[in-house]
């Protein structure tokens, strides 16, 4: 899912040439909880070892660059290239990181190819320099490279809440799935409709805005664990509704 923002929302209405210092950090306030925003969508899309604050911390940057160089020519409005400007941003970073990750892996793997070769010739595990003979390289470079192998870290905080984690996956298929064969769609609104508040908003964030836990747990202000109790009560009450209109 791609983020966009609402059209013309905190759109500018003064040009580059008449900025002033005031205005700009008016700017960036008003618009630090869409880059918080953005952080909680690129990660939770996205595998990442990059932790959500840094990548607010590279958005906010971002936001400030952008605030400095937007010029209002009437043809998007500052959220639209403030999106682009720090989905970049952050999109690099990820990049940069996986980039990091993937050398690690590689140094990683032929670290323990050299330690299998050697202990299968010599029948015990190898010291360090024997490795770093069979690399080709230095006592030192060995340390430092499976140092640096070593701390990569592969979780992601998505794995902790996710609809595809072994706690929170069913067998059963939704509600939706269902409903989609079917096509019996006025039966879903009507039994949305009547689930409580929370849980209607839980099914259109999740569902039509496609938000995942985190994203949700956000706008509710509460944490991706109780996001999935409510999810997955509103999937109960859903069940019931649909079994009772439909038979």
């Amino acid at each position: 899912m791609t983020f966009q923002p609402k059209p013309n929302e905190f759109a500018l209405t003064y040009g580059r040439s008449g900025d002033t210092r005031r205005d700009m950090n008016a700017l960036v306030a008003r618009h630090m909880p869409l880059v918080r925003r953005l952080a909680w969508h690129i990660h939770g899309s996205m595998s990442s070892i990059v932790d959500v604050e840094d990548l607010v911390q590279i958005g906010l940057v971002a936001l400030v660059e952008a605030a400095a160089s937007f010029e209002d020519r009437g043809l998007v409005s500052f959220d639209q290239y403030l999106v682009t400007r720090v989905r970049g941003a952050m999109i690099d970073e990820l990049r940069r990181q996986a980039t990091l990750t993937r050398g690690a892996m590689k140094r990683r793997r032929a670290y323990n190819d050299a330690v299998a070769a050697l202990t299968d010739a010599r029948g015990s595990r190898p010291d360090e320099a024997a490795v770093a003979s069979k690399l080709g390289i230095t006592v030192d470079k060995l340390r430092s490279d499976y140092a640096s192998a070593e701390a990569v870290r592969f979780d992601s905080i998505d794995d902790v809440y996710s609809d595809e984690g072994p706690w929170f996956m069913s067998d059963e298929p939704s509600p939706f799935d269902q409903l989609a064969d079917a096509d019996q769609r006025e039966a879903l609104i009507a039994s949305i409709a009547e689930l409580p508040e929370k849980e209607q908003l839980v099914i259109q964030l999740y569902y039509v805005e496609e938000l995942n836990l985190e994203e949700i747990g956000q706008v509710l202000g509460v944490g991706a664990a109780r996001v999935c109790q409510i999810k997955k009560s509103a999937h109960d009450r859903l069940k019931k509704n649909l079994m009772r209109r439909l038979g």
